[in-house]
């Protein structure tokens, strides 16, 4: 199973794809820390966990493309031609897409750590400042739901059809334009700007309202779900 696994993170690892994709992530991150985060976000030291939050929900729509990016490497017409291939391992169809898409998974944390990698580099660089235990849960908060949320629903998109993931990839700039609740704010970037002004507090400490953790959590249980569930009918993309 771990050769299985090697191999299918090495296909989409070691590409042009990858290398493109983590150039256009860091050059855009560098943008972002230099021009929006170096400012800090409503009166917030920069390297507070809300300017760092900030920094991390404009990274997000790149990460959410990534992320199905990797996908679309299993749902090809190239793919599904080999699907004849792979269909004669000893492996259970659900534990051979489940380790496909764990090297998915795989590949979405890559490029997340690149990107929080920047911000730390950005942080010590400009500013000495080290302590990056307070930038944990920001990030936790902010990329884990909807990364993995990503991945089991690009998942089952790409067993309906597999262009539905291509479409599927504009969903976090489509709620970044959207009117969304303030329970949402986090899908959109707007609770690290408008919670710290609403605190009345200079450069507050980081807190969430209890809706805002729930809906979070609510959207990675859904990923979690997703990715374990097998689609029941059909194939699976990731087969």
């Amino acid at each position: 199973m771990r050769s299985i696994f090697g191999y299918e993170c090495k296909r989409l690892l070691c590409n042009k794809f990858f290398a493109g994709l983590l150039l256009v992530l860091l050059f855009y991150g560098w943008q972002v820390l230099n021009r929006v985060t170096l400012l800090g976000v409503s009166h917030t030291a920069p390297f507070s966990p809300w300017s760092f939050g900030d920094y991390l929900s404009r990274m997000l729509p790149l990460l959410w493309m990534g992320a199905l990016f990797f996908l679309t490497f299993f749902t090809s017409p190239a793919e599904r031609r080999r699907a004849f291939l792979t269909a004669a391992t000893p492996v259970k169809p659900s534990v051979y897409g489940l380790v496909r898409c764990g090297a998915a998974l795989a590949g979405t944390a890559l490029l997340a750590s690149a990107v929080i990698l920047l911000a730390v580099a950005f942080y010590g660089w400009m500013f000495h400042w080290y302590h990056w235990g307070s930038l944990l849960m920001p990030t936790l908060i902010t990329l884990l739901p909807p990364l993995v949320f990503a991945l089991g629903s690009g998942w089952w998109l790409g067993h309906l059809r597999p262009w539905l993931i291509f479409l599927w990839m504009l969903c976090p700039v489509l709620l970044r334009v959207l009117p969304l609740p303030a329970f949402l704010g986090l899908l959109d970037g707007s609770l690290f700007a408008d919670r710290p002004l609403a605190l009345a507090v200079l450069d507050p400490a980081f807190s969430l309202p209890l809706e805002t953790v729930a809906a979070q959590g609510v959207l990675l249980l859904a990923g979690v779900v997703l990715l374990l569930l097998r689609p029941a009918r059909g194939g699976h993309p990731c087969r």
